[in-house]
């Protein structure tokens, strides 16, 4: 009987392919790079052939490596980032480059439904924010300034429908990804045709695609797709889920008393409820495919990829050093911290280089002469774990947040011990990690698991496939010193965002005079 399940998580700089027995474990995984393309300020672009092209080397590598052979694969299931797009034509030809979630060129758009008082309406009928890289927000750029795209467009599509497209010719989404995207009235987990005809984008309503189940059959492996990627020809390939969802689902995030954190590009910050929540609005929500739950995110571009920019830009000669020696400067980073976290330290980073809030800039404030590396990555980890509490802070206000009790993180933090009971300190819960690396893939292939039967539904599932590997309990008086540097890091933010930002356009208009005189 097959029972090797593959799983694909096309994530923002990678591509990654991973196969899992039906108990859970990690077989083997491998990883393409995805280029992002930035044809203009603010926009980044995704050709989304070379996406399939580097995830069929990727599954022939991954089979091949690990001896598993086409008729052992009992379902394929792949993951993506959210929202974003991607376009396609009757025949399924690529119509455009696709749109990476980090697109912010929608800006404009936006606030011009805000200043329409439109943006609060849809927000109440989709139950999730309006923002840039997010589908709903790209259409309307789309048709205020690329109508020409409309009518060569069949299907709208995310990433990992795009790669599931590829797989089997069929087009459909599942309502996670509908709901990242903003499209959907997450209470009933359908089109929101309201919303788009509130907002002037009824016309895109025919070219968006079936949604079904997560954990349904969505097609099979066509004989093309077959001859690209080593597959057996048939094989089931599933819905799947976005990579939010997947990771929460391989964490074992299955509980409203629950709270999930994955730290990487963004941070991620979720929590399970019986109801779509508003107060707070989050700014992703959809409905769960676990117990009729919904999943409510609060997402920022303030983590661990700071502490990734600052390793490639001023560590690389650490980094080969580390790598010729057989380590890691990840660990070689945490080990740094460890030495140096009984320090007194002042020294505050910001993580925002991928962006503040109000206009803050990234950077490093404190150092003194007595610092060191260590004391410099130090900072950095706690102005990452501070960032997820901000958001945290954020999700669990309001009449409608949860109460959770617990927490469970993946990300690269994960991987160090260090930095999981930093965040187990700042947010004062009980920290729970499981085992393995590849979340998202492995999620989205445990609702391939369900889909083939080879479980009844995702509690089972879960049940056989997540176990928790590590344990970090809080203790009060790191607590108590992260606290006071919390509210340190706090306050500067805001004079941060005072500082530097945007003067109004009477400073502005004065600018000449001052630099003539």
């Amino acid at each position: 009987m097959a029972e090797r399940l593959i799983g694909i998580d096309a994530g923002g700089t990678m591509t990654k392919v991973a196969v899992f027995d039906t108990a859970g474990r990690e077989i083997g995984c491998e990883s393409r790079p995805n280029k992002m393309l930035f044809p203009g300020p603010n926009r980044t672009e995704r050709d989304p052939d070379a996406m399939w092209e580097a995830t069929c080397e990727a599954i022939r590598l991954v089979m091949e490596r690990t001896g598993t052979r086409p008729e052992d694969v009992a379902v394929v299931a792949p993951a993506g980032f959210g929202a974003g797009i991607f376009l396609v034509d009757a025949a399924g030809a690529v119509v455009r480059p696709g749109f990476v979630s980090t697109d912010s060129r929608s800006t404009g758009v936006i606030e011009a439904w805000r200043g329409a008082g439109l943006k609060a309406k849809v927000e109440r009928m989709i139950q999730a924010d309006i923002w840039p890289g997010q589908t709903l927000a790209i259409l309307g750029w789309m048709s205020r300034h690329e109508r020409e795209t409309l009518p060569r467009t069949h299907r709208i599509l995310g990433c990992k429908d795009f790669l599931r497209l590829r797989l089997t010719g069929q087009t459909a989404t599942d309502a996670t990804d509908a709901g990242c995207a903003g499209l959907i009235d997450t209470r009933t987990g359908q089109y929101s045709r309201e919303a788009l005809d509130l907002l002037g984008l009824g016309e895109w309503a025919d070219r968006l695609p079936e949604i079904l189940p997560s954990t349904a059959i969505a097609g099979h492996v066509t004989e093309e797709a077959a001859r690209l990627t080593g597959l057996l020809a048939g094989t089931p390939v599933a819905t799947g889920v976005y990579d939010v969802v997947g990771c929460s689902i391989a964490s074992g995030l299955a509980s409203p008393d629950q709270l999930g954190i994955v730290a990487g590009t963004f941070s991620i910050n979720s929590t399970l409820h019986r109801r779509p929540t508003v107060d707070p609005l989050p700014t992703l929500q959809s409905p769960y495919p676990l117990d009729d739950l919904f999943i409510a995110t609060i997402a920022t571009p303030r983590s661990a990829s700071n502490l990734e920019w600052f390793v490639k830009t001023m560590l690389p000669a650490e980094a080969e050093r580390q790598r010729l020696e057989g380590g890691s400067i990840y660990d070689h980073c945490s080990a740094l911290v460890a030495e140096r976290l009984e320090r007194e330290s002042r020294m505050t980073f910001f993580p925002y280089l991928f962006g503040g809030p109000n206009g803050a800039p990234g950077g490093l404030v404190g150092a003194e002469a007595r610092h060191d590396l260590g004391d410099v990555v130090r900072a950095i980890f706690e102005g990452i774990v501070f960032a997820h509490r901000s958001d945290v802070e954020q999700l669990l206000s309001g009449s409608e947040a949860a109460h959770p009790t617990s927490i469970r993180l993946a990300g690269g933090p994960a991987r160090s011990s260090v930095w999981s009971q930093m965040f187990a300190d700042a947010l004062a819960m009980p920290l729970e990690i499981a085992d393995g690396t590849e979340f998202g893939a492995k999620g989205t292939a445990m609702c391939g698991a369900v889909a083939v039967g080879l479980f009844p539904d995702l509690p089972a599932a879960i049940g056989s496939m997540v176990r928790i590997d590590r344990r970090f309990e809080p203790r009060p008086d790191h607590g108590a010193r992260l606290d006071e540097a919390y509210h340190r890091y706090r306050r500067a933010t805001q004079r941060l965002s005072e500082i530097f930002a945007e003067p109004p356009d009477k400073t502005r208009a004065t600018l000449p005079n001052l630099v003539r005189a």
